[in-house]
Formats: structure tokens, sequence, C-alpha cells
């Protein structure tokens, strides 16, 4: 233990001394050598985000933005809340022509940002300056989605013209929420419902009666003990994991995904044509490249998912329990439920929820994303075509809608 607390001491020393070179010589004006010496730096460790803020100054300076990109990259998987370096990757993003993205990650860092009087003047402007670009860019999102509603928007005062037009709000980050916490979109009017009743789903029967031969599909899958079963939870580097890094990519919590981020899992779903069948019966949102979403989802023994909030309150979630050991349980909100093989419930995500397995064996149910019953039709058409130009804006593709 002293032998490594010893050579991490002597780590430390060595990171701080090239620094101080390395800062010396950007003083002098020589930002090769500095550039040079904050490498030497990294190769005794790159976890210090000042050391990778500094290089990307000095590769700035030397008119070396993907060098600067790079390092601002490095910054952010060693203290992916910096805000300075999400303030410089949105300057250099911004030097690079990439407006959208470039208000984008101002917009990030105004989240994060300190009071400007803990900040130095060259701070205070670039910030000053982030939330200029990042208010234009809304400015501009909201003029381009508005256009697109067009023939989708209600007229008056109606509730659903003041909901469309709060959902909006959210979407486009005019508004705070104050009620249900989804990550993505909020759609206003709508009750904070734990568990819906049954009575509002008058298909669910239908599809608890067909538990049997889903299960069946189910158990010839499992013939391969969980193979092609992938981790639920897949963030990439350089991302803030917080309650799930111990869940992210691992098949303690996995899935067999039947239909993902819209799209038709083809090497699952011929495997299960009953389920699929079954699937098709119900109500579920469609928008290209996010929904409809459905799996088999397998929770290993001995594992707990965290408190977590869903993305849209526009669709609530369907669980199907199909396999189910004892000490199994489910919380959403206040309310605590014991899964029962073959009996369905619908909740709505963007309440905080959690799921537990105590036992030693796997817990496998079906989950799918229903529309929420008290959106109308018309309103149904309005939300996804303000998703569908939200994304036609930013030039993305969601990897799901999970």
């Amino acid at each position: 233990m002293e032998n490594s607390l010893t050579q991490q001491n002597a780590q430390q020393d060595a990171l701080r001394e090239l620094n101080g070179i390395a800062m010396r010589s950007m003083a002098a004006g020589d930002y090769l050598a500095a550039q040079a010496t904050l490498n030497k730096a990294l190769e005794i460790s790159r976890k210090n985000p000042s050391i990778w803020l500094n290089l990307a100054a000095a590769c700035r300076v030397l008119s070396d933005v993907p060098g600067a990109l790079a390092a601002v990259e490095g910054a952010l998987q060693a203290d992916p809340r910096s805000f300075m370096a999400l303030l410089m990757k949105g300057s250099l993003l911004e030097q690079s022509g990439q407006l959208r993205s470039a208000a984008k990650f101002y917009g990030f860092a105004i989240g994060l940002a300190p009071a400007e009087e803990t900040l130095d003047a060259p701070s205070v402007k670039a910030l000053r300056h982030a939330r200029k670009i990042n208010a234009e860019y809304i400015e501009e999102l909201v003029a381009f989605v508005s256009e697109a509603l067009g023939p989708f928007r209600e007229p008056g005062n109606t509730g659903a013209a003041l909901r469309l037009n709060a959902f909006m709000d959210h979407a486009l980050r005019r508004k705070i929420l104050f009620r249900q916490e989804p990550s993505d979109f909020f759609y206003p009017g709508l009750p904070a419902i734990e568990f819906y009743e049954r009575e509002e789903f008058p298909w669910l029967a239908a599809l608890e009666a067909q538990t049997q031969v889903i299960r069946s599909e189910l158990m010839q899958i499992l013939a391969d003990d969980f193979r092609d079963f992938v981790p639920y939870v897949a963030y990439p580097d350089g991302l803030p994991l917080d309650q799930w890094a111990a869940l992210n990519r691992s098949t303690r919590w996995g899935a067999l995904h039947l239909y993902l981020a819209g799209k038709r899992v083809e090497k699952n779903t011929s495997r299960c044509p009953a389920t699929m069948a079954a699937i098709a019966t119900l109500p579920q949102p469609v928008m290209a490249d996010r929904s409809p979403a459905a799996m088999f989802s397998a929770l290993q023994p001995s594992t707990h998912i965290p408190p977590h909030n869903g993305v849209a309150n526009t669709r609530l979630v369907l669980h199907l329990p199909l396999i189910v050991p004892e000490n199994c349980g489910f919380r959403v909100g206040h309310q605590i439920r014991e899964w029962r093989e073959g009996e369905a419930w619908v909740f709505d995500d963007t309440i905080e929820h959690e799921a537990w397995n105590r036992s030693d064996q796997p817990r496998t149910i079906l989950i799918c994303d229903v529309w929420n019953p008290r959106i109308s039709l018309g309103e149904r058409d309005a939300i996804v075509e303000v998703i569908h130009a939200m994304d036609r804006f930013h030039d993305v593709k969601p990897n799901s809608d999970i």
C-alpha cells in the first residue's frame, strides 16, 4: 500500500512539473514546445482534464483544430461534466462551421456554468457568447418546427392546442418542467398515473391470453442460455453514467430486441412469430428511427435496476411477465408490485421507477411501448411530426426510444 501511494504521489508530482513547464512555454509564446511537453504528461496519465485542456489551447493557437477537438474529447473522457471542456468544444465546433452542434454543446456548458463572478474575464466573455449562440439556435429551431407543424396545429385555445404548444415548449427547451420527469419529451395535461387501470386498455386480456404461446417461443430462445441477449444499458465512453455505471454494457440486465429504434430485428423476430403477431395488435407509436420498441427483458439473479425515468409521457410501457421467480419486485412512484406470470400491467415510466431480482433465477418479461390512451389520434400525428421535425433539423437518427 505504501509503495502504491508513493508511486501515485510521484506521478502527480511529475504531472504538475510538466504542466508547469508547458504553461511557461505558452506564456513565452512557444506553443510547439508546450504541445510536446503536454503529450509527455499524457504518457504518464490520461486522466487529468487540465492537461487535456491546456493541450487543446496549445493546439488551437497552432491552428490545429482537429487536434484541439481531440484534446477536448480527452478532457471530457476524464470529466464529462467539465464546464470549460464543454465551452471549448462548442467554440471549436463553431470555429469549424458546425454551428448547430456548437450551439448544443454551448447549451450543455450553460447548464453547468458557475457564477460569472467566479470566472476570469475571457471565460465570462466566452460564456456570454455561448448564451447568445444558443439562444439564436433555439429561436431558429422553434421557427423550423413551427413551420413543419403547420397543418397539424390545432386552432384556437382548445385543450389539445394548449397541450401541443406546451409540449413544443418543453421539447424545444423553452420552459422548465415541474411535473412528470421524462428525459426528452413532456406532453402536458396527462395525469401522473403510476399504474393505469386495465379498463383503459381493452386489448389487454387478449394479449394475456397469448402468454403461454409467447412463453413457449421464449423458452426455445432460452435453450441457448441468453446467448443472443445484449446489454440493455450501453452508453459510450465519455458520458456521465451516474446510476448506470454498474449495469453499463452488462448482460445482468439484458434484452432480446424485437423492435429496436422502430425497426424489426429480423434475426430475433423470425424465432417468435406468435409473439410478433400478438404485438401487432397493440397501439404502438410509430416514429421513424425511434419506435415502436419491443423486447424480451431479462434481469439476472441478484440484480437491481436503479431508480430512473423514461423518455416521453406520450407513450406508456407494457409489461407481460413470462418467467418470474420469487423475490422479484417493481416500484413506480410510491407503488410496489410483484410480477405474476401472465398478468400484464401498463405504467407511466416517466415517473421514477426501479426493479429488482433478489432470487437465484433469471426473471424475463415482454416489454412494449404503447400510446397513452388519453392522447387523441390527431394529437398523436402532431406529436410524431414535432419529433420528426426536430430530428430532421439536427440531421440525426436516434439509436432508440427506450
